[in-house]
């Protein structure tokens, strides 16, 4: 009976380490970015701010949330406010998942709470956009839902691939089971239809639909400023982040593995151009369905071999 209360303030402990932590890292992966976009394009990135520029996400930070918060006259005031945070609220959420063994309670549904959480995020870009009630920021909301819909059947299909494997549906067994041999090896083109469906699920480019510059002036988050602004944002790196992660408990069972996943992230911002939106779609329905599909027909026989 004494041991309830101990593990409770463990758990808690963990987490609010764990989320204080992974704010933190948002911010430096926003700098990471933004030195990285800079060599890229040969050129220095943020280098004014403090001693080369680290203190960068900082100064941003505060800029951001000092701004005063500007309501456009016509948005339906109520989700344009709590979306934001809902949004950032759902991002931190997934981050329960993460295997460390200091996390008292190893969540043994781990990655159907994954899924759950990842198609509701759905609903809260369809309300940034539709709340702001200006026509880009719903076109992008709408474009942005129907890539993300889309999207996410061919990455549970992919998920549920490496759980067969595993039989467990927690990351820290998926992780173990990685440590045999790696299970990108086993397949190494569902490795890259991984790579390309968390690219489009993140939003990020080639897939940046969300928010095409070229057509959608910046997407659903376009009336926000200040703090809502900063919250859809790191809402959206958390999400890079929590997939880097993911992708290296899945398919090399090393956790050291999700910065290279996360630096891929901003190699294919950097290098590619964007995708046309109708071609991105005939991707998701057309060859990637089918295909994880097909492998996981094949797969599922395996375990009763």
């Amino acid at each position: 009976g004494s041991l309830l209360p101990l593990l409770m303030i463990q758990h808690l402990l963990s987490t609010v380490i764990v989320y204080a932590l992974i704010l933190l890292g948002v911010a430096f992966f926003t700098l990471l970015e933004r030195k990285a976009l800079g060599y890229f394009q040969i050129r220095k990135g943020p280098n004014k701010v403090g001693i080369i520029g680290i203190p960068q996400p900082l100064a941003d930070a505060l800029k951001l949330f000092v701004k005063e918060w500007v309501m456009p006259l016509t948005s339906n005031s109520l989700p344009f406010v709590l979306t934001p945070t809902i949004m950032l609220t759902m991002a931190l959420s997934l981050w329960q998942l993460f295997p460390s063994y200091l996390l008292t309670s190893s969540m043994v549904l781990g990655m159907l709470l994954f899924l759950s959480i990842s198609s509701l995020t759905v609903y809260t870009t369809l309300m940034a956009g539709w709340s702001s009630n200006s026509k880009y920021a719903l076109f992008g909301a709408i474009r942005a839902m129907a890539q993300t819909i889309s999207y996410e059947v061919t990455m549970a299909l992919i998920i549920f691939f490496y759980l067969f494997l595993a039989m467990k549906m927690d990351l820290i067994s998926i992780r173990q089971m990685n440590q045999q041999i790696p299970t990108l090896l086993l397949f190494l083109p569902l490795g890259l239809m991984w790579l390309t469906v968390i690219l489009a699920e993140t939003n990020r480019t080639p897939f940046d639909f969300a928010e095409g510059e070229s057509e959608l002036v910046s997407g659903f988050n376009i009336e926000y400023g200040g703090a809502g602004f900063a919250f859809l944002f790191m809402a959206e790196y958390s999400n890079i982040l929590f997939m880097s992660m993911l992708t290296s408990c899945m398919l090399t069972g090393t956790l050291l593995m999700s910065v290279p996943v996360a630096f891929v992230f901003l190699w294919a911002r950097a290098t590619l151009p964007r995708y046309r939106y109708d071609l991105l779609m005939a991707m998701a329905w057309k060859s990637f369905l089918p295909l994880s599909l097909a492998t996981l027909l094949a797969l599922t026989p395996l375990p009763l071999l």
